[in-house]
């Protein structure tokens, strides 16, 4: 076994126990924040960036005025009876707002942890990984937008025998990318479009640097999961999975290759927007019809391609 890594916080907005879909088993799904993309349908907004974030549901709100007495930086004022939060000014994540709160109107997203803590946490269920063929999945946000954080958490797990998996978009150095894998059993690598005009609009960056990061894992023997979220208007189109399929195809008789997993978009994330202030830019219906997700899938594995949707 190797020395306990260097300590490190890493700034987390959920902590999910007994997932069942983010890997083999039973997992405990621990969510970064910060994420280099920004993706239009992104379903988890309040993890974008590395700072407390203020969630605010006013039908919930009474407009009591209690949360304006104790915060200390003065995020939230009284105007004319009504309630109101000013997002130019950094919440501290005191939580004294949120505490007070007694209509659950307020939530404070964010929370600093050690890696010591982390895996404390962690190791509460290793009883079901052991039953199910399970572990510990970093997620986010982007799990390697904080990479030593992670990296010291894998390698904790590692060092106590649990199996570790991480869901990235693969935006990151070469170099964090072969520092993690030395201790990442498994990732969930999102593929969201080949194109990278396309991914440059759909998600603020171009994916040159995704697609060279997953040729490595592969062309490196460390397993990989594809996932692709199907939007449709973003990445369905039959010229989308076509070049998608051209990608993926010469790492076929890679036994590394886990599959495909096809995840059909969702709007468990789009109330989120309002509660953060901010705007939802996809309009109109994106999802896709059973029948769509079905004619994805089979077209796929007509090229021996192992894929299946994935429904929540």
């Amino acid at each position: 076994m190797e020395n306990k890594p260097l300590e490190k916080k890493a700034k987390i907005f959920n902590i999910q126990k007994y997932n069942v879909y983010d890997g083999p088993g039973v997992r405990t799904l621990i969510f970064f924040q910060g994420c280099p993309l920004r993706c239009k349908w992104c379903s988890n907004p309040e993890g974008l960036e590395k700072k407390y974030k203020i969630m605010y549901k006013s039908n919930n709100c009474i407009n009591c005025g209690a949360c304006v007495e104790v915060c200390p930086m003065g995020i939230h004022s009284m105007s004319l009876g009504t309630h109101t939060v000013d997002r130019t000014k950094n919440c501290i994540g005191c939580k004294k707002c949120e505490t007070i709160c007694l209509q659950d109107a307020l939530k404070i997203v964010g929370k600093e942890y050690t890696i010591a803590e982390l895996v404390k946490i962690v190791e509460e269920d290793r009883m079901f990984y052991e039953m199910s063929g399970g572990g510990v999945t970093l997620g986010g946000g982007e799990v390697l937008a904080q990479a030593e954080a992670s990296t010291n958490l894998l390698k904790a797990c590692k060092n106590i025998g649990i199996n570790t998996a991480i869901e990235t978009c693969g935006y990151t150095s070469l170099e964090v990318i072969k520092n993690v894998a030395k201790y990442t059993d498994l990732f969930l690598f999102d593929l969201k479009q080949i194109d990278s005009e396309k991914h440059l609009y759909w998600t603020g960056v171009r994916n040159d640097i995704i697609l060279e990061n997953l040729k490595f894992l592969l062309e490196n023997g460390f397993n990989v999961s594809i996932r692709v979220p199907l939007i449709k208007g973003v990445n369905t189109e039959t010229s989308d999975i076509e070049n998608l399929i051209k990608f993926l195809l010469p790492y076929k008789p890679y036994k590394n290759l886990k599959g495909i997993d096809l995840l059909p978009y969702h709007k468990m994330g789009v109330n989120k927007y309002t509660q953060l202030g901010m705007n939802y830019e996809i309009q109109g219906e994106i999802r896709l019809s059973d029948y769509e997700l079905e004619e994805i899938e089979d077209l796929i594995k007509k090229y021996e391609l192992d894929a299946k949707v994935i429904r929540h």
